[in-house]
């Protein structure tokens, strides 16, 4: 699809051996458009999977929005038509993904790092937003500790040319692992902020843009945690949508 890219990357020994195979999608935010839902915002009772959350919206993709508490009040800024849905600032996360601009000038989507970038709560200059922390900033330094627990994990990354790029992984890893081996071996990311991890990091790609039944295709094993066939993850509160600009 012209505009967004789908493809397996495997690090293998490149990231010794700690890294697992990566889906990427590579997307074009000026062929592109970013959307935002919440489920209370949607007059939902409840959160949704997240095909259900595709059959309601028809995104061509769609990921998770980042962290939430228990009774499924968002942690962080979230903004959805230029709008805030009543998260407030987290404190100590730096991560912002920011996409459709009210102001002229500005890029169609971004990630910020809100240690350097400006960003004003009250009017915001972009309609949707979503704030979670940093995996790596533009000087290449990892933002996560060395330690921590393994897990699948959802990433949203910015490339030297403005694409956004959505890393899912295919198995278990630590957050500071998959930092240096982003920063060692796609030095062409400018900078990347972390989703929500574990059960509830998903990522779902449209059947038109995944390989058909049938044809050879190294992420075949892996497909079942893109294709919404998997049913191990949670229901997610929040979720951005990806779709084509008319």
């Amino acid at each position: 699809m012209d505009g967004l890219a789908v493809t397996v990357w495997e690090a293998g020994e490149r990231c010794g051996n700690e890294v697992p195979p990566l889906y990427i999608v590579k997307i074009d935010p000026e062929r592109f458009r970013f959307s935002i839902y919440y489920f209370r915002d949607e007059g939902l009772p409840a959160p949704l999977t997240i095909q259900e959350w595709q059959r309601r919206t028809r995104a061509v993709v769609l990921f998770n929005a980042g962290l939430f508490r228990e009774d499924f009040t968002y942690l962080g800024l979230l903004y959805k038509d230029g709008r805030s849905l009543g998260s407030k600032r987290h404190p100590q996360w730096q991560g912002l993904f920011v996409a459709e601009p009210v102001e002229t000038g500005l890029r169609k989507a971004r990630v910020l790092d809100l240690a350097t970038d400006a960003f004003a709560d009250d009017r915001s200059p972009y309609r949707e937003a979503a704030q979670s922390f940093m995996l790596l900033d533009r000087t290449g330094k990892p933002r996560v500790r060395q330690a921590g627990k393994q897990a699948h994990q959802m990433i949203v990354g910015e490339d030297a040319e403005g694409h956004i790029l959505l890393i899912k992984t295919a198995a278990t890893v630590t957050l500071r692992a998959l930092a240096e081996c982003i920063r060692d071996r796609m030095p062409a990311i400018h900078q990347a902020m972390a989703m929500d991890g574990g059960s509830s990091s998903d990522l779902l790609i449209g059947a038109e843009l995944l390989p058909r039944q049938g044809e050879a295709s190294q992420s075949k094993a892996w497909q079942p945690l893109v294709d919404g066939s998997q049913t191990a993850h949670i229901p997610l509160p929040s979720v951005i949508g990806v779709f084509a600009r008319k």
